[in-house]
């Protein structure tokens, strides 16, 4: 994949998901929630196509719209799940190949070492994250360099996450794990059924991480959460 098709995937896969849900959705301006971000993560790692997942969303509102009885609005891209799944399976078997598109990042040079700084001084400020916070200053020194490779800078904050995030694990209590189990248990117990255990697996996973960095006082590191 070039770098070009891999910044139209990657920063648009989370703009495009939000956006087609709350027009499927219709009801104006709707926040997605922490186990709705998790979940859109858990796609983009699986290699869900965009196409797939707006598919999905759609198959699913379809569904719900020819129920005679109504109890409940939908509240969380989770409902569309098992539909996601399926539309992304059919087009596994019938993928054809993508034009490629040429598309700038959606931010600047600046506004990426702004960024990085940002995010270095924030984990700073955390006790025992200071390994961490100098990769980060060193990558936004370098950011001129970077920015003509977004896609590789994006694996090493994936790195320098996934090392903040074991940290962060030795220090979590046993109250804190179990309350941010239990908030995920009450989030998702609609939707279990609606999903495979690969996929509450992965999801379970992605939204502990996000409780767990969220409860430290942490950033998340990548790209992404620029917008």
């Amino acid at each position: 994949m070039s770098d070009e098709d891999w910044v139209y995937n990657y920063f648009n896969y989370f703009t495009e998901i939000e956006e087609h849900f709350q027009r499927a959705r219709a009801t104006g301006l709707f926040l997605l929630s922490p186990l709705d971000w998790a979940l859109i993560e858990t796609w983009k790692n699986a290699g869900v196509p965009l196409e797939a997942v707006m598919r999905g969303i759609d198959a699913a509102f379809d569904k719900w719209r020819a129920r005679k009885v109504k109890t409940q609005m939908v509240n969380s891209l989770a409902f569309c799940a098992q539909a996601v799944l399926t539309e992304a399976q059919i087009m596994a078997g019938t993928a054809q190949p993508r034009p490629r598109r040429e598309v700038a990042p959606p931010f600047d040079q600046e506004e990426l070492c702004k960024y990085l700084c940002e995010n270095s001084a924030a984990v700073r400020d955390v006790e025992g994250y200071s390994e961490i916070a100098g990769a980060l200053e060193r990558l936004a020194e370098e950011s001129n360099q970077h920015y003509a490779d977004l896609e590789a800078l994006e694996q090493r904050l994936t790195v320098l996450e996934e090392k903040m995030i074991a940290i962060a694990r030795t220090r979590q209590s046993e109250e804190d794990l179990l309350a941010a189990r239990r908030e995920m248990d009450r989030q998702l117990r609609p939707y279990r059924g609606k999903m495979t255990a690969d996929q509450l697996s992965m999801l379970e996973k992605q939204y502990l991480e996000r409780s767990l960095l969220e409860r430290a006082g942490l950033p998340r590191l990548s790209l992404f959460y620029m917008r």
